[in-house]
């Protein structure tokens, strides 16, 4: 016997199995493996198993029911219980026959119970059926073959298997005994396919007396009824989340406004639009693109959670199929692959059907950072799979209720809303996530991050600190005081003073602020931000000197959230004539230089600053002003590595 953890999940899971390489119907069939035959020699050692479960991310998702038949008998193992019986029939078992179990039921097996053995002899119909010309999904197959149907399920599927589950756990237990039927058909269906296979196979005369039939050998018995449990409380069954007030207890999100927005590709079709301020939701449908950025900006959201890619694979410049870098680059992210990996269905950011919903999300994205409203990338549907709630394929009704039971609040709870909206108030509740620290960001190089919930997080870790203000205000003086409190420094001149010397000039302020200029419009602000991170990149406690514009605000806080401390630093025009005439030495007048291009927006971030500090007195006072702010936000944190400040 082989115990799961040490079964590869690729094709080699198969152990024993026949090989897929006959997959051509040109060639002839191969005859069944001696070790194959003598595994299924002994109808009574073979196990049929079939899983059934909350959805399709082997990653993500989990076990209801595990159905199996042995000897003729069905039985049947459900969630939260002890998995004795399923363990005793794989371990006497000399074969598992399942279908498509190589990709699906046994990775969930593995996941479920990892230290249970399986026989070393595994079919897969899915691909054994195909040696004899049968090819396709189970249901497909029996339909081909006259199997018996499957009585009062006709309309059930993968998704009905679902909804069944969440019936269940609300208390309506004849839900959980279509379950269990339906995932009996499945594995009967086997049978009747197995039996099948094996009598068109070229199959040796020694290999068996005579062939082995497994259909004949179930029991007309439905004593399996009997034993459902009585009521969802009886188990000790892993719901993965827990409501809203536990969920985002002690973090910024319980305090947060974020607006979700499900995008659409065309200002044609409405998006569904959510503010979600707390736990309390309010949600429309909003169509224009001015629309949806008027009513954003009115929500003063502290972040906006978009379900659209905001940005093309690494190596693409733009959307379109002409791009150069179609061919060497694809249309897929790296999110997208990893998604995919855990088993969660998502299409490619620049597939044909998904370029005009790209190139809208990247533009809508655009203007609310030029506002300085960060923006983040979700994906509704691996966030209710992450959070086990059921997607609006599943039914939308279930997807409404999960939210509410989650804890989410407003008139969508007993209104008629559309899935759009619903799918809306899950980008909101991402953005929540985020802002309390409890997420994963996939993303590869250059690409911006698609954000997933991440349950087992504890949260942000460590302080960013960015310092804003005019010239001479005093934004590096506050800087250098969060050096000398243990802050790795790093500011924007840097990175413009090394574009200046590559261009064979002198860096001082006149060509700084042209610099910084040409680069803001050549090459993007969020450029010169990821520039002026790699600086001090991996360090817990950061301070960014000179913020000048408001993509500088939302690009920190997308990239840190709630761990980003934005200090706006002030001081009387007068006072600030006076120090730029003190340090200068490059003849440019003070009202010059401050009325530069490059310091137009400065005044504005006052508006997106945690806090706003003077410094109109001595160094001291801004000294002891700064780090009790710092001391301040450091307690909210609840960050242990922050004790030291």
């Amino acid at each position: 016997m082989l115990p799961f953890h040490d079964m590869p999940i690729a094709r080699s899971d198969r152990v024993n199995t026949v090989d897929r390489s006959s997959r051509k119907k040109s060639q002839p069939f191969k005859p069944v493996a001696p070790g194959v035959a003598a595994a299924l020699a002994d109808p009574a050692r073979v196990v049929f198993l079939d899983v059934e479960t909350t959805g399709l991310s082997w990653y993500y998702d989990d076990i209801t029911v595990v159905g199996w038949m042995c000897g003729g008998r069905y039985d049947f193992h459900i969630a939260g219980e002890h998995p004795m019986r399923l363990a005793g029939a794989l371990h006497r078992a000399t074969a598992l026959v399942t279908f498509n179990g190589t990709l699906f039921d046994l990775r969930f097996l593995r996941k479920a119970f990892g230290t249970l053995t399986v026989p070393p002899v595994h079919i897969d119909l899915r691909y054994f059926a195909r040696r004899v010309g049968l090819s396709g999904g189970q249901k497909a197959i029996e339909k081909l073959l006259g199997l018996p149907q499957r009585t009062n399920l006709e309309s059930f599927d993968g998704g009905e298997a679902v909804l069944a589950w969440h019936r269940y756990l609300r208390g309506d237990e004849s839900s959980l005994r279509k379950l269990i039927e339906y995932n009996r058909y499945d594995v009967l269906g086997m049978c009747g396919i197995l039996d099948t296979v094996l009598a068109r196979l070229n199959t040796h005369p020694d290999l068996w007396i005579s062939l082995p039939k497994f259909a004949e050998r179930v029991e007309k018995t439905a004593s399996w009824a009997n034993t459902i449990p009585r009521s969802p409380q009886s188990h000790e069954l892993d719901h993965r989340y827990n409501t809203f007030a536990r969920t985002f207890s002690g973090t910024p999100a319980k305090r947060a406004t974020v607006v979700g927005i499900d995008l659409t590709g065309s200002e044609a079709r409405p998006s569904g639009w959510s503010v979600l301020s707390g736990s309390e939701a309010v949600t429309d449908m909003v169509a224009s693109d001015d629309e949806i950025v008027s009513r954003t900006v009115a929500a003063k959201p502290d972040i906006v959670s978009v379900d659209s890619p905001l940005s093309v694979p690494f190596g693409r410049t733009r959307v379109e199929d002409d791009d150069p870098g179609r061919e060497q680059f694809g249309i897929m992210r790296r999110c997208e692959r990893e998604l995919k990996r855990r088993g969660i269905n998502v299409y490619p950011c620049l597939l044909p059907s998904m370029q005009r919903l790209t190139r809208r999300g990247i533009s809508l994205a655009a203007r609310f950072r030029s506002m300085g409203i960060p923006v983040i990338e979700s994906y509704p549907g691996a966030a209710q799979d992450i959070m086990g709630i059921p997607r609006k394929g599943v039914g939308v009704e279930f997807l409404k209720q999960s939210l509410v039971d989650f804890g989410i609040r407003g008139s969508f709870a007993n209104d008629k809303v559309t899935h759009d909206e619903l799918d809306a108030i899950t980008s909101a509740i991402v953005g929540l996530f985020f802002v309390s620290g409890r997420f994963e960001a996939l993303s590869g190089p250059l690409e911006d991050a698609l954000i997933i919930p991440n349950l087992t997080s504890s949260g942000y870790s460590g302080m960013v600190i960015g310092i804003s203000g005019k010239i001479c205000a005093g934004k590096t003086t506050t800087a250098r005081i969060l050096e000398q409190n243990g802050f790795a420094y790093t500011r924007f001149s840097q990175v413009i003073d090394d574009e200046i010397v590559a261009r064979g000039e002198a860096p001082d302020r006149a060509t700084r602020q042209r610099a910084g200029m040409e680069i803001h419009h050549a090459k993007g602000q969020r450029w010169l931000c990821e520039r002026v991170l790699e600086r001090v990149s991996n360090q817990k406690l950061i301070v960014i000197d000179g913020l000048r514009f408001p993509e500088d605000h939302a690009f920190f806080v997308e990239r840190f959230g709630s761990a980003f401390f934005h200090i706006h630093i002030t001081a009387p025009d007068g006072l600030r004539a006076a120090r730029y005439r003190e340090s200068e030495r490059d003849g440019l007048s003070f009202e010059i230089a401050d009325r530069q291009p490059v310091e137009e927006k400065v005044e504005e971030l006052a508006k997106f600053a945690a806090t706003v500090l003077p410094n109109d007195a001595s160094t001291d006072e801004l000294a002891n002003n700064v780090m009790k702010s710092v001391r301040e936000f450091a307690h909210k944190q609840g960050d242990e590595c922050l004790s030291q400040l």
